[in-house]
């Protein structure tokens, strides 16, 4: 499983919940035409993590690169329904930072322990 991690802020943090309700439409969008295989989204709690990162945590996981290469795909021509949708969500936030990980081991590096 890939794990693309992306950390924002928000323009406006009195819009949290529009924020949370565009975050579900749009990766639920995704998620239900199988671009993606699941997504979170967190909140900071009492502001405890690095200041480097933003306030929100949104985790979108994908079962390989190339489901995770198809979910930009259609989300890169700007253009439709999708369109909308991400235009919700990104219009909203500052600060974005991303990174992306993989489950470990995996069936590519496996670590087998002695018994």
């Amino acid at each position: 499983m890939n794990h693309y991690h992306i950390w924002v802020n928000l323009k406006d943090s009195y819009r949290d919940v529009e924020f949370a309700r565009n975050v579900a439409a749009y990766l639920g969008w995704l998620k239900d035409r199988g671009k993606i295989a699941a997504w979170s989204l967190a909140r900071r709690k009492l502001g405890f993590g690095p200041d480097t990162l933003g306030e929100f945590h949104i985790v979108v996981c994908t079962e390989s690169l190339s489901q995770l290469d198809e979910a930009f795909m259609t989300v890169a021509p700007r253009e439709g329904e999708v369109q909308k949708l991400h235009a919700a969500v990104y219009s909203m936030v500052t600060d974005f930072q991303a990174a992306l990980y993989r489950d470990f081991p995996d069936g590519v590096r496996r670590v087998d322990r002695p018994e």
